[in-house]
C-alpha cells in the first residue's frame, strides 16, 4: 500500500459525514507504519476504544470505512477466525454502517476482524500471535491474495 496523508484518509470515508471524518482520531504513527507490508491501513481510535477505522484501496483510490465493535461483543475479543486473513486469534465482531442512504437508515454490515486490524502482517508472516493453527500450504502471495479478496468483498458490501 502507498503511504497515505491525513487529507487522503479524512476524505476517503464512505460511511461518515465530512464533519465526522474531520473528527476522526488518526494514528499518531502514520509515518512509521510498515506501508510496504500493508494491504490496508487499520487502527483503533485511541480516544474511543469501541471505534475502529480501515482504509483500503478501491478502484485506485483510498476507501475509508468506520467500524465499531459490536454491542454484543464490545470489550470482548475472543479467539476465533478472522474473516479477512483467516488467522485464529483475538478477533471481534466489527460493524460498519453502510454507505449512503442505506447507512442513514441504520443498515450495517458486520464481519469478524483481528482486534488490532493487522491482518496484512499475519498474511505475510511478519507477525504471529502464538496461536497454533493448521498448517497451510499457501505461499505468502496466495495468503495476501486471499486477504485482498476477502477485504474487497467486505468493502463492496459496505459501499453498495
Amino acid at each position: 500500500m502507498n503511504p497515505l496523508t491525513e487529507k487522503q484518509i479524512r476524505t476517503s470515508f464512505v460511511n461518515l459525514s465530512k464533519g465526522a471524518a474531520g473528527r476522526v482520531n488518526l494514528p499518531a504513527d502514520l509515518d512509521e507504519r510498515p506501508w510496504g507490508d500493508l494491504d490496508y491501513l487499520g487502527w483503533q481510535d485511541p480516544k474511543a476504544p469501541g471505534r475502529h477505522y480501515l482504509v483500503a484501496e478501491r478502484d485506485g483510490r483510498p476507501c475509508g470505512i468506520a467500524l465499531r465493535a459490536s454491542d454484543a461483543g464490545a470489550g470482548r475479543m475472543r479467539r476465533t477466525m478472522c474473516d479477512l486473513c483467516t488467522t485464529v486469534g483475538s478477533v471481534g465482531l466489527m460493524v460498519a454502517p453502510r454507505a449512503g442512504r442505506a447507512g442513514q437508515r441504520g443498515d450495517s454490515v458486520g464481519t469478524y476482524v483481528c482486534a488490532a486490524l493487522d491482518c496484512s502482517l499475519f498474511a505475510r508472516n511478519v507477525r504471529s500471535n502464538g496461536t497454533v493453527v493448521m498448517d497451510e500450504r499457501l505461499t505468502v502471495e496466495q495468503k495476501v491474495a486471499r486477504l485482498m479478496a476477502n477485504l474487497d468483498t467486505f468493502v463492496a458490501r459496505v459501499v453498495r
